[in-house]
């Protein structure tokens, strides 16, 4: 349940009303209300449109923080940079080139993954409803919805086969994290993929926040054991629904449905994020909430790098001096700060290494037309956002 003090600041915002003119007050409210409440963040079931079936329960878009905020703190586009001269990649290369910056934060997203053969959830012509229709499943989010999980788990396993954990190769874009990690500056990365390929990558579990769950590990629903995801990866690419070996209950992979706690484990923002001194936000649209409003978690001094498709969230509409913005083809924008950093050496000599370690099959493997990760990353991007209970 969301306390009643919550629920009250959440209409009072909406309605532009609270804390008056006070843009800094705002702020810290809008920020202790995303990041500080209670000791569970959930994903809540999406509203479903009654324009799409008739038999559907109607419901208002999901309260999106990001969203709020442009509106409520009457900011403009760029924010007051003070008159500091604006931040730029070569200068953020050259502060960790003189090691300035040791304790690096990355948050990533889709567009990180991309590249690799899974396809982006907002590319044109997708054809994710069409493509849904072989399930024959009341609605697409149903898949991932517990309760119909219950009843027919069939669907997911279906989709689950195309993303299980090998079908897939890091890229260029992974492997940075990677040199990021090697070298000793990553103090953690936050994801919101499932497709565990920041794991193929090399980057150790303790590094690791995988903010939308898992295939790494499954859970029994009915006694709640706990196993490894590999032991049932024979059953799932043999399209066989996972039973539990003690009780018989369907094995389901920690993925997070709608409905489910967050990962424990997504807590450690609270330590990382003051902590940190550069943060990178790779790939992602900054739309899914708790995940988006980690961007505003850093001191005001740390500089926060996009490297993205877009401008989205403060980048679009609020930046500091110490903003940096790389806009176009994620991997572009890797490799060019790869070459300021002087580490293009490095990162050959990283790719090939792990190349050699998989031998035949270090080539992505590109999916069919529609991928979990597609179906996820879509309704997570527009009906998802947090409960504080």
């Amino acid at each position: 349940m969301i306390p009643s003090g919550i629920c009250h600041l959440h209409v009072e915002l909406s309605q532009g009303r609270a804390l008056g003119g006070n843009r800094e007050m705002k702020m810290s409210v809008l920020t202790w209300a995303a990041l500080s409440q209670g000791d569970r963040i959930s994903l809540l079931e999406p509203s479903r449109n009654s324009g799409h079936r008739k038999d559907r329960i109607q419901g208002t878009r999901p309260f999106s923080l990001s969203a709020a905020a442009r509106a409520i703190l009457g900011v403009g586009r760029w924010g007051d940079n003070g008159g500091k001269q604006k931040l730029t990649l070569q200068d953020v290369a050259e502060l960790i080139r003189k090691k300035e910056c040791r304790r690096v934060v990355v948050m990533a997203g889709a567009g990180i993954s991309t590249p690799s053969g899974i396809p982006d959830f907002r590319s044109p012509g997708s054809g994710l409803y069409s493509n849904l229709e072989q399930y024959n499943i009341p609605y697409p989010e149903a898949i991932f919805e517990l309760m119909y999980f219950f009843v027919n788990p069939k669907p997911f396993f279906t989709l689950a086969k195309e993303l299980y954990p090998g079908n897939y190769r890091p890229n260029y874009a992974h492997y940075f994290l990677r040199l990021l990690h090697d070298k000793g500056l990553l103090l953690r990365l936050y994801t919101q993929n499932i497709d565990g390929l920041e794991r193929v990558a090399g980057i150790p579990p303790d590094k690791l926040v995988e903010a939308h769950g898992t295939f790494a590990t499954a859970t029994c629903t009915v006694c709640r054991r706990k196993f490894p995801g590999e032991d049932f990866r024979g059953d799932v690419m043999a399209d066989k629904v996972p039973h539990c070996p003690v009780c018989t209950g369907v094995i389901k992979p920690d993925i997070v449905f709608f409905g489910e706690e967050l990962p424990q484990r997504f807590f450690l923002h609270v330590t990382d994020f003051p902590m940190a001194d550069l943060l990178f936000i790779i790939g992602t649209s900054l739309e899914v909430e708790p995940f988006a409003s980690l961007a505003g978690a850093v001191r005001s001094s740390v500089p926060r790098v996009l490297i993205n498709r877009d401008l989205v969230g403060p980048f679009a509409w609020q930046q500091r001096y110490n903003d940096v913005a790389q806009l176009g083809d994620v991997v572009s924008g890797v490799e060019k700060l790869v070459e300021l950093l002087d580490w293009n050496e490095e990162m050959q000599t990283l790719i090939q290494k792990e190349k050699e370690k998989v031998g035949r099959g270090s080539e992505p493997c590109f999916p069919p037309s529609v991928s979990l990760f597609l179906v996820l990353g879509l309704f997570w991007g527009e009906q998802v956002h947090a409960c504080w209970g």
